[in-house]
């Protein structure tokens, strides 16, 4: 190889690596140019969930869509009956199924009353937490009431029962994304406060200074209660049999031991006919009070 040969070749090898590097600097700026804010910021107020094309007409609170003429019969009758005019309610939700003891449906509250929301389908929590902001298109739901406590979902064995996973996701939009949470939104109120009108029902409540009648030290939530199905009954020292804990034995803290000492409760106060049925959501809903 000659002098001549060699100097043509380094030449070439130069020019190549000056490309090379011209080509990296470039596409480094292109980067640092794009992260330097060329786009808006994602504000997560859409998500994978519900129906974000759905709009606030005909927004209603809960307590008038239970006065509705057309549908106060359905609640009361614990019959069913299918919205057909435009109606939406807008609430918060306070007690999922994250704990496993309220199944497959979750409570709803606005500043005027609560209603239980019925959905044949697991894991509601994982896109409903407590504190989320929901909006509800009702028209081509039903409403009624499941002994006496009013709901929304789909007609079962002449009353009203659990709407479908994909009727659901067409009828709600959650509102504000999921950043949209806020789990002191809605404070539950003294029990003692709203259990003589049962139209409260649904409501998050607590009870205060109360004592599990079965309580021993060693007896848990579920057993040597009354049995209907899946879910145990306790009764209160203080209330008498029309006032129970309602547990499921699938609940994450069914095995949980009763207290024996006096414990604030809170929980979701749904009924069926006469008879408070407190759900407990998480173990974080019994407060022992120390004497």
């Amino acid at each position: 190889m000659t002098i001549n040969t060699i100097k043509t070749y380094l030449s070439g090898l130069l020019v190549s690596c000056n490309i090379v590097a011209a080509l990296t600097l470039a596409a480094t700026f292109g980067l640092t140019a794009c992260q330097d804010g060329d786009w808006d910021e994602p504000t997560f107020a859409e998500t994978p969930y519900g129906n974000n094309a759905l709009t606030e007409e005909g927004l209603v609170t809960i307590a008038q869509l239970k006065a509705d003429p057309d549908y106060a019969s359905a609640f009361k009758n614990n019959k069913s009956k299918k919205v057909e005019k435009v109606l939406k309610i807008k609430g918060r939700v306070t007690g999922n199924d994250l704990g496993g003891n309220l199944y497959k449906q979750f409570a709803l509250q606005d500043e005027t009353g609560a209603i239980i929301v019925a959905v044949n389908q697991g894991g509601i929590n994982g896109y409903l937490a407590e504190g989320q902001e929901v909006l509800i298109d009702m028209q081509g739901l039903y409403v009624g009431g499941y002994g006496g406590q009013a709901e929304i979902g789909t007609p079962y064995n002449g009353s009203i029962g659990r709407m479908s996973k994909d009727l659901w996701a067409t009828h709600f939009k959650i509102v504000g994304g999921l950043q949209n949470v806020n789990p002191n939104a809605i404070q539950p109120v003294n029990f003692d406060d709203i259990k003589g009108n049962m139209d409260n029902a649904g409501m998050l409540v607590t009870l205060k200074g109360v004592h599990f009648s079965a309580a021993n030290g060693t007896r848990t939530l579920i057993d040597g209660a009354a049995s209907g199905g899946n879910y145990f009954s306790q009764q209160l020292r203080e209330y008498g049999s029309n006032v129970i804990i309602r547990t499921s034995s699938y609940a994450d803290f069914a095995a949980m031991v009763m207290p024996t000492k006096a414990v604030n409760l809170t929980g979701i106060a749904t009924r069926f006919n006469s008879t408070w049925q407190i759900m407990i959501r998480k173990t974080s809903d019994i407060e022992i009070i120390e004497n």
